[in-house]
């Protein structure tokens, strides 16, 4: 399922890897860990009050056409007020600010408000999780998004691409082929019914993917206990390895890609653990969908460097 190559340096190995479904690469040194860049734990936040929090959050959050939110548990779902893509939703996850652990409750009332909110919408969606700023998280406190376009995001197009092509040209299922071959390797992690593997050619720092046994959202909700019991596990493995910051998504094709050979799956990354003055400006769309979110159209820039120029002349 991938390709490798490795080279010897003064300090140890390098690995380029290539995942011959897709053609995406990657660079593993593994000598570079011993750099300790990341925190053994992450700094204790203030409390301080956020729109998040349950005093503030059905005050300065905005509602859905039907003036409503969508509440299960703790969770608390609503439009973005920021939105990048068509459909773009948040879910506030806990009512504590402050949060290192998740029940499995929290996250299960969190990802089906996620479903509930883009289960009627008819494009690419997908559900995302930044925690922490060092994972690109702009709030502290715990929040998921979901978006929904017309068209995939970058990564979910190549794999809905060339998993047709796979179909196409071998008359297998890619995903089928993948996990029979991730469950007889050491990179298994555990499931039955969902897979979850360290994926051999990763987007980031110990990634894990859960490969799904649908493919669309509308196939999810019967798959959210089980989804939410593998993500706590992920969450609770990733601290028990001192990572605390990571991001998550789950991507799910349209039913026009369900007989074509795609399959949904998420995937975790661990990120570097925050201190105070560590934002990250790459996030889950960045990191898991191989498509950045920029703040500033270029068209823009010819402009401001006009000003620029005369206001230091």
């Amino acid at each position: 399922m991938y390709s490798f190559s490795e080279i010897q340096t003064n300090s140890g190995i390098v690995q380029y890897r290539t995942e011959n479904l897709t053609g995406i690469k990657c660079r593993i040194s593994p000598e570079r860990i011993k750099r300790n860049i990341d925190n053994p734990d992450f700094s204790k936040y203030n409390n301080e009050p956020c729109p998040f929090c349950p005093e503030n959050v059905l005050i300065n959050t905005p509602v859905f056409k039907d003036g409503t939110r969508i509440q299960k548990g703790e969770s608390i779902t609503f439009p973005n007020l920021f939105p990048f893509a068509r459909k773009h939703v948040v879910t506030v996850i806990t009512k504590d600010h402050n949060v290192r652990t998740f029940s499995k409750k929290q996250i299960e009332d969190a990802i089906d408000g996620q479903y509930r909110a883009l289960i009627n919408e008819t494009g690419y969606s997908s559900i995302n999780w930044n925690f922490l700023p060092s994972a690109g998280a702009s709030m502290l406190h715990p929040h998921m998004q979901g978006i929904s376009d017309y068209t995939p995001s970058n990564l979910t197009e190549k794999y809905i691409t060339n998993s047709y092509k796979y179909y196409q040209e071998k008359g297998k299922n890619y995903w089928d082929e993948l996990i029979h071959t991730e469950m007889k390797s050491s990179r298994f992690i555990a499931g039955s019914e969902i897979i979850w593997a360290a994926n051999p050619v990763p987007l980031g720092e110990k990634e894990i993917r859960g490969y799904m046994p649908f493919s669309t959202l509308d196939e999810l909700e019967s798959y959210i206990d089980l989804i939410s019991k593998g993500m706590k596990n992920i969450i609770d493995f990733y601290n028990y390895l001192g990572h605390y910051a990571f991001n998550f998504s789950l991507y799910t094709g349209t039913p026009k890609n369900k007989n074509k050979g795609f399959r949904a799956f998420c995937s975790f990354i661990a990120r570097i653990n925050p201190n105070r003055a560590c934002t990250s400006d790459t996030a889950f769309m960045e990191r898991l969908h191989m498509e950045p979110v920029i703040l500033t159209l270029p068209e823009d820039l010819g402009e401001a460097y006009s000003n620029f120029k005369i206001n230091t002349k």
